[in-house]
């Protein structure tokens, strides 16, 4: 499963933990694309992880992810998620795309 949480929240990226505006999707691993309509103008960011074992959450060992994850923006990556900022994009009202590319460490 890829799980994905976009929010406008940043005290609560990359985890949409505790953001009941948040919007969250699982799709089967194989889809490439997902649509969020609806959404009001304003800053956003996604975080995406591929949750290999179904588990629900990011696996890491020693801090350093098992599983595949990608942020909005496909922010560097250093010690720990990127700050909120580094993966906002905001919506204007038009259509757009985002592009993230998922990252594997082991």
């Amino acid at each position: 499963m890829v799980r994905i949480c976009l929010t406008a929240d940043p005290a609560n990226f990359p985890g949409c933990i505790d953001d009941a505006d948040a919007v969250t999707r699982s799709v089967p691993a194989g889809v490439h694309s997902v649509r969020f309509d609806g959404l009001p103008r304003g800053g956003y960011a996604v975080a995406v992880i591929h949750d290999e074992n179904g588990n629900a959450k990011l696996d890491t060992f020693a801090g350093i992810p098992r599983e595949g994850f990608g942020f909005s923006r496909n922010p560097a990556v250093r010690f720990g998620p990127p700050r909120f900022e580094a993966a906002r994009f905001t919506l204007d009202g038009g259509a757009q795309t985002q592009q993230v590319r998922m990252r594997y460490i082991f």
